[in-house]
């Protein structure tokens, strides 16, 4: 991708941020507090477990290294905002599943560096310092997000006009992000999705059935059991893709995050169909 994953791809992450902060409030954050078992459950399954599942992944599976590492990137990254909308339409807790993906945002910028530095053989690369990477997170996840906050709260009028319109922009460049991806390593493509689509389509089945059964037996309802399983299964695969070419320079690091991002739509629509049909009734 050259300069365009360098320069392009970390503003279009920056403006996918920027409309999630678009459609937050203080509330999505306060209700850590005020409703703290079903967002703690939450995050202890996203932050916590995901990241095991695909330590064992990668651990039992026989992958290249390059491969293995795009795995982590993925296991590590925060929710989507693709998971609220799904929510949405599977009638589940939506509150609870812009807390998830907001919370989950923000915690990125010491989750991140953290898990891969322990996860990562020798540590991160010798150009990306724990600091240097989570003051590269901070720029393209957390400040988009504030700066969405703010202008939502000082200009309620105009975000109002902007907010579908962001939406579809940022769906655009989710798109275009992972074709680039794809486009990138067109020789390697088909070798490469052989070798990674199975372990990212074990990851995200795998994670989305453990949610969703841990969920059942600990959340408050079927709802909050919709939300936690569709969130942990809609991972930021846009920032996986970036944080691979920060760190890696891109190449295969990048193919697991590609393919998981086009399973987790088709596994997380047969959820959707369930869920609408035997939990949301």
């Amino acid at each position: 991708m050259g300069s365009v994953a360098e320069v392009i791809l970390p503003l279009a992450l920056a403006f996918m941020m920027f409309t999630l902060g678009l459609g937050l409030g203080v509330s999505d954050f306060t209700r850590v507090i005020t409703r703290p078992r079903d967002i703690l459950i939450g995050l202890c399954l996203q932050i916590g477990l995901l990241p095991v599942v695909g330590l064992v992944l990668i651990a039992v599976w026989p992958l290249s290294p390059e491969i293995a590492i795009g795995v982590m990137l993925i296991a590590v990254a925060p929710g989507g905002v693709t998971s609220n909308y799904l929510t949405a339409l599977a009638r589940g807790d939506i509150a609870l599943s812009v807390s998830m993906t907001a919370v989950t945002s923000i915690l990125s910028v010491i989750t991140i560096p953290l898990i891969l530095s322990f996860v990562i053989a020798g540590g991160l690369p010798e150009d990306a310092s724990f600091t240097k990477t989570a003051f590269s997170i901070f720029l393209i996840v957390t400040l988009p997000v504030m700066l969405g906050m703010a202008f939502r709260k000082f200009a309620q009028t105009v975000v109002e006009k902007l907010e579908r319109s962001a939406h579809v922009i940022s769906t655009v460049l989710l798109v275009l992000v992972l074709v680039g991806a794809v486009v990138q390593q067109r020789e390697n493509v088909v070798s490469y999705f052989a070798e990674a689509g199975a372990v990212t389509f074990a990851l995200n089945v795998i994670m989305m059935v453990l949610s969703f059964y841990i969920a059942k037996t600990l959340a408050t309802g079927s709802k909050q059991q919709i939300s936690m399983c569709l969130e942990c299964g809609l991972q930021n695969g846009t920032l996986a893709i970036a944080i691979g070419v920060m760190l890696f320079g891109g190449g295969a690091y990048l193919i697991p995050a590609a393919t998981y991002s086009l399973i987790m739509f088709a596994t997380s629509l047969v959820f959707l169909a369930f869920a609408r049909t035997k939990l949301a009734g």
